[in-house]
């Protein structure tokens, strides 16, 4: 018995002879007649052979070449004319499925064209035309999925000439849903309006940007807004120190008060705070306002409540914010109350849009990897097959 197939991974292969010097050089024929494609029937003939050389792996540092008889077979009972198949070798193809997989994994993991091409014996622009191959049949794969039940929507700069573009991530796979050109519910108008099981989407995080919440009100009906906490404490700390640069412009230039106000208080050492207060002592407005942020922070870090203590926070909440109606964070109170109840929503889920923003990150290693994309539809392609469901797969395996 040969045992051709589990060496080569090819089953019901017959070696003839082994040839090595600078490649290895495999001579094989099929070891058993198959079944009639058609019809399934055995009465099988011989009416031709005809030869095919394949690349179809690498062993330690040879490239591996199949020199295959391939027969042509005549059905008996059916009438028709066939050529013997081959497991993991497409017709007409001058490498296996294997090996063009082995060289996608290749420069997929970073190998430049050139260095594949002197391994590999093959052509810098092949292992391009097999990339560009196995990135759009993953993509297509990805596309076909439905709708996730928790998205994730943000914005992230793609060229000068053609603007941002918005990423859609499925907060509980982990993993970018689609990227689309634009921001504006103008350029996404289209693409919103097409997209099928959008009743599935149950919530949505973003930041506090009026456009992408008129767009999940418009086009998700169902889903609940959740703000991300990340960019609320931020606004916060933002419109405070604007606050403290119109009353002492000169204390906000000092970095080391500048790093004692934007840390938390709870999280002062006792000497820190001790000095940050006796700075506040001499500016009531300011250690107001001071007192005031911290509070706010609290309430913006609560997490996993249930009803009933979400009742309990929610009127100390409310005053705050009226009170802040009646200072100099009146511009921060009027966005805190617009966006009331995806903040209040904030306190129940623990959904927040980090992993959109560290696939951002993952995004712009991508762009710097190829040296910029013009063409949108093929950075689109690249992301998804990178960031996509079948990458979280692939990185789970």
């Amino acid at each position: 018995m040969s045992h051709a197939g589990t060496i080569l991974g090819i089953s019901e292969l017959e070696i003839e002879r082994v040839h090595r010097h600078d490649f290895i050089e495999v001579w094989a024929r099929p070891s058993r007649r198959p079944m009639c494609k058609h019809c399934e029937g055995r009465e099988l003939r011989i009416k031709a052979t005809h030869k095919r050389t394949v690349k179809h792996t690498r062993q330690g540092n040879q490239v591996l070449t199949l020199h295959l008889k391939v027969p042509k077979y005549h059905c008996r009972i059916c009438n028709r004319y066939f050529r013997h198949p081959f497991v993991g070798i497409r017709p007409r193809y001058r490498a296996s499925e294997c090996f063009r997989l082995e060289v996608f994994e290749a420069h997929h993991g970073g190998v430049t064209q050139r260095g594949i091409s002197r391994t590999h014996r093959i052509s810098p622009t092949t292992v391009e035309r097999w990339y560009q191959s196995h990135i759009s049949q993953k993509y297509k794969e990805i596309i076909s999925r439905p709708c996730p039940e928790m998205l994730g929507i943000d914005e992230h700069f793609f060229t000068r000439k053609k603007g941002y573009a918005t990423t859609f991530v499925d907060l509980r796979h982990r993993s970018v849903f689609d990227v689309k050109l634009g921001r504006s519910e103008l350029s996404l108008r289209t693409y919103l309006r097409q997209l099928p099981n959008k009743e599935n989407v149950k919530l949505i995080a973003m930041d506090l940007s009026e456009t992408y919440r008129r767009i999940a009100k418009r086009y998700f009906p169902n889903a609940t807004i959740v703000a991300d906490r990340f960019h609320v404490v931020r606004l916060i700390n933002h419109h405070f120190l604007k606050a403290w640069q119109q009353h002492h412009p000169e204390g906000r230039k000092n970095r080391g008060l500048l790093s004692l106000m934007r840390r938390h208080q709870w999280r002062l050492s006792e000497d820190n705070n001790t000095n940050l207060q006796r700075y506040l002592a001499d500016y009531p407005v300011l250690k107001t306002l001071y007192e005031v942020k911290q509070k706010l922070i609290r309430y913006m870090l609560l997490k996993t409540m249930n009803e009933n203590r979400m009742a309990k926070k929610l009127p100390g909440f409310l005053d705050l914010l009226e009170q802040l109606h009646h200072s100099p964070l009146r511009a921060l109170a009027n966005t805190l109350t617009s966006w009331l109840q995806p903040i209040i929503a904030m306190w129940r889920f623990t959904r927040n849009n980090g992993i959109t923003e560290g696939f951002h990150n993952k995004m712009e290693m991508i762009s710097r990897r190829a040296y910029g994309f013009r063409n949108f539809e093929n950075y689109r392609i690249r992301v998804m097959t990178h960031c996509g469901w079948d990458g979280v797969i692939n990185r789970v395996r």
